[in-house]
């Protein structure tokens, strides 16, 4: 056999394993295996969660972080919850006389707008409706049925507006402590049923804070 003729040969047969290559690569993606280029679904987890940056026509953006029902119904709940503190805490200013009280108020204002405001941007990151401002007791969402622990009546709070001097004291320490118990109720059902990492630690945040700011309150409630 000439040279010319085995390098011929040579070249047939790289041709032939090429076409077979190229058949069982097809019959290989044709019966549902995915090739490495094709990404999973975006938005999607093996738990069933959507990720964060989902838009208004509900497709998530790509690399956001995964988030589930109970983060929402966190965010949703804890923000009306955070608003009363605030507005507990606002009339403290004027009306507390215990100089702690009032240091205790304006704290739980300054640590609490700032997480309503982060989480009023991560309801709006994820589509979800954020709850709109209203009076007393009111969350701004009648379609929530789910009770928020510790919230404060329209006529609990109108009764501690009206109070001054130690009076408002006693009423302002003994319901922000069942307040503050409330948050600590609700930010342990996020720790334990939520998927989203920045809400899950913000929950510990408040859980961790909260319960050594209850903790003041009833030595200053005690010496009153």
């Amino acid at each position: 056999m000439t040279t010319r003729m085995f390098a011929r040969r040579v070249a047939l047969a790289g041709v032939a394993l090429t076409a077979v290559l190229g058949l069982a690569a097809c019959g290989s993606t044709e019966h549902g295996s995915p090739s490495h280029d094709e990404p999973a679904a975006a938005g999607t987890t093996t738990a069933g969660t959507t990720t964060a940056g989902a838009t208004a026509a509900g497709t998530p953006t790509r690399g956001a972080a995964a988030f589930g029902d109970a983060d929402v119904m966190f965010a949703q709940m804890m923000i009306p919850h955070h608003r009363q503190a605030v507005e507990m805490a606002e009339l403290a200013e004027t009306r507390a006389a215990h100089p702690e009280v009032k240091r205790l108020a304006a704290a739980i204002k300054a640590a609490q707008a700032p997480e309503i405001a982060t989480m009023t941007g991560w309801l709006t990151g994820w589509g979800r409706p954020v709850p709109s401002p209203a009076p007393g007791h009111g969350h701004g969402m009648p379609e929530m049925d789910h009770e928020m622990p510790g919230m404060m009546s329209e006529a609990a709070m109108t009764k501690l507006a009206g109070a001054r001097g130690v009076d408002f004291d006693r009423q302002f320490l003994t319901m922000m402590i069942a307040h503050h118990e409330g948050a600590i109720a609700m930010a342990r059902e996020e720790l334990a049923a939520g998927t989203n990492p920045a809400a899950k630690a913000l929950a510990q945040q408040i859980a961790t804070s909260q319960q050594g700011e209850i903790d003041q309150m009833r030595k200053i409630l005690a010496g009153l």
